[in-house]
């Protein structure tokens, strides 16, 4: 399980926009996202980069957290 801090995840429409860009890059990806935390949690086989990547494509910034 991977885990991100997103600052910029405020609302319903910025998960769904996270979560797609995550699904862009795995489509089999197990995604927890938690707005009051602003942190999205990932399963997935695709490597750290390219899910920031996507992330950072989709408009927003993503953070490895600890």
């Amino acid at each position: 399980m991977i885990r991100f801090d997103i600052p910029g995840m405020t609302c319903g429409g910025c998960v769904r926009s996270i979560v797609s860009a995550i699904h862009g890059v795995d489509a089999q990806a197990a995604v927890e996202t938690d707005v009051e935390t602003r942190s999205v949690r990932v399963k997935s086989g695709a490597s750290r980069a390219a899910l920031v990547e996507a992330i950072r494509e989709a408009g927003y910034e993503a953070q490895a957290a600890a």
